[in-house]
């Protein structure tokens, strides 16, 4: 039989939509039913309490998962599968949509592909002149606090597919977004090459876990 706390949150969705949910609601809602002594939305809370926030849980390990009373292998695999999921989602409709020109939405799809990385990964997305996505590559990947970056190889992939503009960015896996002397040095280079072939970049964004720099934001671009 199905627990009333878990129709709640499903009745809030079908009534108010799924963005009037909130994270213990929301993760009720995949969770379905509590554990001992336990209803859905009270356990819910507890594991947000214990992880600190949805992605401290979505992005936990194997061990600190099932150490917890009440989550098993089973609840490892379908926390995984939601991150899994969501980061698919981004993907594909970054490739999808018409253009990028939603801040949040460019935010929400480079959380999804670079957060939750162990070494800081360089990407770029390419795109037209009517900032149409073409693509968007993993260039460079270095160490847990450093990445290699070299602007004409940059410069020479952005010439192959015909992109009029770029948008940088790149993880620091310290979780802290803050950009560095160095991420502003590398970015004035990028958009020097970039300037002599009229490729425009149109921001650098440092993304931390849960929280992330826009240059352009900032006035640095």
């Amino acid at each position: 039989m199905e627990s009333m706390e878990y129709a709640m949150p499903r009745e809030k969705m079908l009534r108010s939509g799924i963005e009037a949910l909130s994270d213990v609601e929301l993760l009720a809602l995949f969770l379905r039913t509590g554990t001992r002594g336990k209803d859905v939305l009270s356990w819910s809370l507890e594991l947000l309490q214990h992880f600190g926030s949805l992605y401290g849980l979505l992005s936990a390990e194997r061990k600190e998962i099932t150490e917890v009373y009440g989550m098993g292998v089973a609840t490892y695999a379908q926390l995984k599968g939601i991150a899994e999921l969501a980061k698919r989602y981004y993907n594909t409709r970054v490739q999808k949509e018409i253009s990028l020109s939603s801040t949040d939405m460019v935010r929400e799809f480079l959380q999804s592909q670079l957060a939750d990385e162990e070494r800081e990964i360089f990407l770029v997305i390419f795109l037209d002149n009517q900032n149409r996505v073409i693509k968007h590559s993993r260039l460079f990947a270095g160490t847990l606090s450093h990445v290699e970056v070299y602007p004409r190889e940059i410069v020479r992939e952005a010439i192959k597919v015909n992109a009029s503009s770029l948008i940088l960015a790149h993880n620091h896996p310290s979780g802290l977004a803050e950009p560095s002397k160095a991420d502003r040095i590398i970015t004035k280079e990028i958009m020097k090459c970039c300037y002599f072939m009229d490729i425009r970049v149109l921001d650098h964004l440092v993304i931390g876990h849960g929280e992330s720099v826009s240059f352009a934001e900032r006035g640095w671009i």
